[in-house]
């Protein structure tokens, strides 16, 4: 019997000093940052930019790499001490009744949290949505600046992975389809860094 995961709970691929988190990009900016191991320069800094630790979330949401702009699939493996320090200084990206005083003061931190959280249904493989979710970490500011130019130190394109994988699952064979999976597992730690971050939230 497969145990029951806890409804919030970051899994992901990681070592002991990084943790692999995936985007999805146009081949514009994807290519040549998967060549040189670093953003380009048309990669926006002032913008916020998601990062997501589950490979089959990144699967829905850039549609195998098949969505217009999300053609490139990146996995980009990152400090997990910026990792961390991005979840400790995070709010919520959506008002949350029991963990915030009121929406003023959820606003207020929206406005002033470099790095939000959001918790989405994990997928399976056929991309279907699991009993439970799945982080979603956006970075913003001073966030996306160190996610870039100081996290970051490994860029590979991983888009044929999302065709194998896909083609797997259309022909049928989910099993060899799961084995080429990464293997994430819970997150170490994560109790302590995300406990005012899935407050109130069981079960929803």
């Amino acid at each position: 019997m497969t145990p029951e995961r806890p409804p919030h709970e970051i899994r992901a691929a990681y070592t002991g000093s990084t943790v692999t988190v995936y985007q999805a990009y146009s081949p514009g900016i994807g290519l040549p940052a998967a060549r040189d191991g670093r953003f380009p320069e048309g990669w926006k800094r002032d913008r916020m930019t998601w990062i997501k630790p589950s490979f089959l979330w990144m699967m829905y949401r850039c549609g195998w790499a098949a969505k217009p702009g999300q053609e490139v699939v990146l996995a980009v493996e990152i400090e997990r001490a910026g990792f961390e320090w991005a979840l400790r200084n995070a709010c919520l990206s959506s008002y949350t009744r029991g963990v915030h005083t009121d929406q003023a003061s959820w606003k207020r931190e929206l406005r002033q949290a470099p790095a939000r959280v959001q918790w989405d249904p994990e997928r399976d493989l056929r991309l279907r949505p699991l009993p439970y979710r799945s982080l979603q970490l956006g970075l913003s500011g001073e966030a996306v600046r160190r996610y870039a130019d100081e996290w970051a130190v490994g860029i590979t394109d991983v888009t044929p992975l999302a065709h194998e994988v896909r083609a797997l699952v259309a022909a049928g064979e989910v099993e060899s389809a799961a084995g080429l999976l990464p293997v994430e597992l819970p997150y170490p730690g994560q109790e302590r860094l995300t406990e005012r971050l899935v407050r109130a939230r069981v079960g929803c």
